[in-house]
């Protein structure tokens, strides 16, 4: 640069500040949840309400909330709504906290947690590190690559670990965390005499509202009046895959599904929020007789050719209304030419953390053990997070799909969000069936004997926040090292195109995992940058970024790091089950 700024100046900028975008994307979804959160349990909005309140008392210890107080002699129970009210202003003070720390990060191993403070790098308030980027990427500031990613790293942590982990458990607490549920995924799942209306974006406070008022018995009957035979809702980017988890509501598709949705012909309102929608829909839906409805003051399009029915929490189920009945009144105005593809697949969804320790241990004996079991005996060879987005550059899907393939027919039990969860679902391999058809021998036969498939759908990108929790779970139950680095498992993102998955890559890196990204990453014009964010920074957080382009060798490679970590923990080898004799128990000394 004219100023003198090196490549490696420049390129850490321009990466600093997709991290800040990110953080910020997926941090204000979580503001706006906290916010909802808040009124909900203020009772000054009746359409939401507390629906899990076991989760709500796990959070408030996070949060330092007391869940029981004592009258005399007698400790009893607090009212839950006033737990909820202490819980929902002290996370909605995440947001603007100016010194400290972020209360979730103690959620995290307790080595980390001591690395992260050692290293300076805990966040303080989730908006200001987002807004000291901002700072520090501006003309003549900060000029230390290094300096910079130090940086990137609080406001990364901020978002994974603060924005969206909390968006991830208000929105449990607000319309139940998710438990293993059926569902139906692609375009097939759309009716052609049906009223169709697809939600998309990523914010569920308007999507819970729409699943209620498309199920009101007065609107099925209003879309008979019209000819219709009833209301189809399906889902589709991180919306779908909301209501998909917690109500088994069809999905359409993922990212790059948006505009063919349309070109149906079938689809009679498409009702956006934020993030991941097309600008392009509004001259698709042009073409046909779609009502394209914007929802949020965030995310307008201008080209006169949408409907914009402003959602408000306050009267959600209203607004809702009003939304679902702008689609019934619009399918009369169908056109005769309607071509659905037949394609569906059915999918087990609904993975929460809670619901894998429920899953592998029951209600009373509920552990990440079992799945450590297999691991350290070698069954599972490790730990998958195949995550993010579709990419216009690469075949849709295919990516995705050759690198999970990979990692199951390796033994590589896989947890996916987001479009990845979708093609993953689209391709049949969401389900219990799957793992005798992909899966290597001693996957498959874990699989088989828990009744799970080897893809764990754990919700939309927001969700991420569930992997870093699963991962912390693991760490807990012991046999495989003190932190989320020393743990047999690797993260990718095969198709990414989004500022967010810069955000979540660099959280995951932050908090040990080596992260692989497909397509391209714009580091290339700054190898000395691009050496510290795939070498340099492992030695620092103990994860580390890397670029693959082929799907097989990202696939390659994310076992060879397994691999690695197996035998650092010194579990490469099949050991030999030997029973004891009285004389061996004799030698055991007393714990």
């Amino acid at each position: 640069g004219l100023c003198g700024a090196t490549p490696e100046t420049i390129a850490a900028r321009n990466f600093a500040r997709m991290v800040a975008a990110g953080a910020a994307a997926h941090s204000d979804h979580g503001r706006g949840v906290a916010e909802v959160f808040l009124a909900a349990a203020r009772k000054e909005t009746k359409d939401y309400t507390i629906k899990d309140e076991t989760k709500l008392k796990a959070i408030a210890g996070d949060f330092g909330v007391a869940t029981t107080v004592k009258e005399g002699d007698e400790e009893k129970e607090r009212d839950i709504y006033s737990i909820a009210v202490e819980v929902g202003e002290k996370a909605l003070g995440e947001w603007g906290k100016q010194e400290g720390e972020i209360y979730y990060a103690r959620r995290a191993p307790q080595a980390r947690y001591e690395l992260w403070k050692k290293l300076g790098i805990i966040p303080r308030g989730i908006d200001r590190e987002i807004v000291e980027i901002m700072h520090r990427t501006h003309m003549g500031v900060d000029q230390d690559y290094e300096n910079i990613v130090k940086q990137c790293s609080r406001a990364a942590l901020a978002d994974g670990w603060a924005g969206s982990m909390m968006a991830t458990d208000l929105q449990d607490v607000l319309f139940g965390t998710p438990y293993p549920i059926r569902g139906q995924i692609n375009l097939g799942v759309l009716k052609e005499d049906h009223v169709n209306i697809i939600v998309h974006g990523h914010e569920p406070l308007l999507s819970e509202m729409i699943v209620v008022a498309a199920q009101d018995p007065e609107m099925i009957e209003y879309a008979r009046t019209k000819g219709a035979k009833g209301i189809v809702l399906a889902g589709m980017c991180c919306t779908a895959n909301e209501i998909l988890v917690r109500h088994g509501m069809p999905i359409a598709g993922n990212y790059l599904q948006q505009e063919l949705a349309i070109i149906t012909g079938a689809v009679d309102a498409m009702v956006v929020d934020v993030q991941c929608i097309m600008e392009n829909l509004a001259n698709v839906a042009a073409c046909y007789h779609t009502k394209l409805i914007t929802t949020n003051p965030r995310c307008k399009i201008a080209s006169g050719k949408t409907i914009h029915i402003e959602f408000d929490e306050h009267h959600a189920l209203e607004d809702a209304r009003k939304i679902v009945k702008t689609a019934i009144d619009n399918f009369p105005n169908r056109r005769a030419e309607v071509l659905i593809p037949k394609e569906k697949e059915m999918m087990v969804v609904g993975f929460s953390y809670e619901a894998i320790n429920y899953h592998l241990g029951g209600t009373f004996r509920g552990s990440y053990t079992p799945l450590n079991d297999n691991i350290i005996n070698g069954r599972i060879r490790g730990i998958g997070g195949v995550v993010g987005c579709n990419n216009a550059r690469t075949m849709h899907d295919s990516a995705h799909l050759i690198v999970v393939k990979e990692l199951l027919k390796n033994d590589v039990i896989v947890l996916t969000t987001g479009c990845n969860a979708m093609a993953c679902g689209k391709a049949g391999l969401l389900t219990p069936e799957a793992a005798r058809v992909y899966c290597g021998p001693g996957l498959a036969e874990v699989c088989d004997a828990v009744g799970i498939p080897p893809v764990l759908h754990m919700g939309s990108c927001v969700d991420n926040s569930r992997i870093l929790m699963a991962a912390t779970e693991v760490v807990k139950a012991g046999g495989l090292g003190n932190d989320i680095s020393d743990l047999p498992a690797a993260g990718c993102a095969p198709e990414w195109m989004s500022e967010k998955a810069i955000s979540i890559g660099h959280y995951f890196v932050a908090s040990g995992v080596y992260t692989i990204f497909g397509v391209t990453l714009p580091v290339e014009g700054a190898p000395v940058f691009k050496d510290y964010l795939f070498n340099g920074l492992e030695k620092i957080v103990g994860g580390k970024w890397d670029l693959i382009e082929d799907p097989y060798e990202m696939a390659r490679k994310m076992i060879a790091h397994i691999d690695a970590k197996r035998k650092a923990l010194g579990i490469d080898k099949a050991r030999e089950r030997k029973l004891m004799d009285m004389a061996d128990r004799q030698k055991l000394k007393a714990a």
